[in-house]
């Protein structure tokens, strides 16, 4: 018997038909003698209606109120579930995130948890009850309704698998597990039977979409194992856990890409000490996070500073470097929104050596310029041209040897 918290996405809950198929699989669980825990989202589009209602209202809405209105597309997933389960003998119950309570701090919209009570849904568990917790969701120290951000309902499973001492946590999504990378691109893609925490946060971080990065920093630090598997077969998932539990690490485990870069460089600034700080420290002010950074340091005592951006930060970072063109001294910002990231990722980084040649060589072998380069101990990133992504991803697949033989 193990202690289980399951999670379903928002498209295998998107209609009554799916929700039925996930109180079939709940029910096959229990019936196996598991103790079992749900955590569901909003049915597919639920959220993008509460938040387009939000902000036809009123473009600067009160964050509180748009949390009490976007909470309730999970609260109203809970409810149905719990219906379909009593239907078919399953005793369930719903609970949204203040019953329980899911204590988080006040930042309404990208909330943070605290804590959870866990003792009341474990005695629930352990008398036979499934509790189908409202993903999403938590409650504030001033008792207002808040939420964690888009993709929440992956950190508010795996934190409630944590507090449940569960022995894993299954997410339940629209792909059977984690690909080496994207299928759509690279058609000998091959599904990973496990990965490493690492290598699932590196992933998610720079383009992969199969589990939220905040759940996988979670699911890390407190030690939770995670499955990835599909709502929709009964095909085995991709098991994400420590690296001591992986027997042989691969040089690599998977490339990831990002089209969601913009490239933003500060032509021709002084060289002076604290000028870096100069340009990062008011974006950073702003809340813009910036991401891959390249100095190039002249002969005339001037300097271009490259760096990368989400796109949709892009007008945001000119005005606030715009706004201070006097005080810094540069020429010119040039920006290009038309690049792509490509990612190399896999722990086996650590142990062997010629990881980021191998890319450079596959690459330039296509003819694919490398405009800016970035690194970390078991990832390699390059910035490069937007239309030569898929090609990047296919050459850099093959030359790793991630082929499907």
């Amino acid at each position: 018997m193990a202690r289980l918290v399951m999670k379903f996405g928002g498209t295998s809950v998107a209609d009554l038909e799916r929700i039925r198929n996930v109180a079939a699989r709940v029910a096959q669980a229990v019936a196996a003698g598991d103790e079992v825990a749900v955590v569901v989202s909003a049915m597919a589009g639920a959220t993008n209606q509460l938040v387009g209602w939000c902000q036809e209202l009123s473009p600067l809405y009160d964050a509180r109120e748009y949390d009490t209105v976007v909470a309730t597309g999970e609260q109203v997933t809970a409810g149905l579930l719990a219906i379909a389960l009593q239907t078919i003998g399953v005793d369930a119950r719903s609970w949204v995130g203040w019953q329980i309570p899911i204590a988080t701090d006040g930042q309404h919209g990208k909330a943070r948890i605290d804590h959870i009570e866990g003792a009341e849904l474990i005695r629930r568990m352990q008398a036979g009850q499934v509790p189908i917790v409202a993903g999403f969701q938590g409650v504030g120290p001033d008792r207002r309704i808040t939420t964690l951000g888009r993709g929440g309902s992956d950190t508010s499973a795996v934190a409630l698998a944590a507090a449940l001492q569960a022995d894993r946590c299954d997410i339940y999504t629209d792909v059977d597990g984690v690909y080496t990378t994207d299928p759509r691109i690279v058609a000998k893609a091959r599904k990973l039977s496990h990965i490493t925490y690492e290598e699932m946060l590196e992933l998610a971080s720079v383009g992969a979409k199969v589990l939220q990065t905040r759940s996988v920093e979670l699911a890390m630090k407190e030690r939770v194992r995670v499955q990835v598997l599909s709502s929709f077969s009964d095909a085995p998932g991709t098991l994400v856990v420590d690296e001591d539990e992986i027997m042989e690490q691969e040089m690599v485990a998977g490339i990831a890409y990002s089209r969601d870069e913009a490239k933003l460089t500060v032509r021709r600034v002084p060289d002076r000490p604290g000028v870096a700080a100069a340009v990062f420290f008011p974006l950073a002010e702003a809340g813009i996070n910036v991401d891959m950074i390249v100095q190039n340091v002249s002969e005339d005592g001037t300097t271009d500073m490259t760096f990368t951006l989400n796109k949709t930060e892009l007008p945001r970072a000119r005005a606030v470097l715009e706004s201070l063109h006097d005080s810094i001294g540069y020429a010119e910002l040039a920006a290009d929104s038309n690049v792509a990231k490509i990612s190399v990722v896999g722990v086996g980084m650590r142990s062997h050596a010629g990881v980021a040649g191998t890319m450079f060589k596959a690459l330039a072998g296509r003819g694919i310029n490398i405009q800016v380069i970035s690194t970390s101990e078991i990832k390699v990133s390059v910035l490069i041209a937007a239309e030569y992504t898929e090609l990047a991803v296919r050459a850099l697949h093959t030359a790793y040897g991630l082929d499907v033989a």
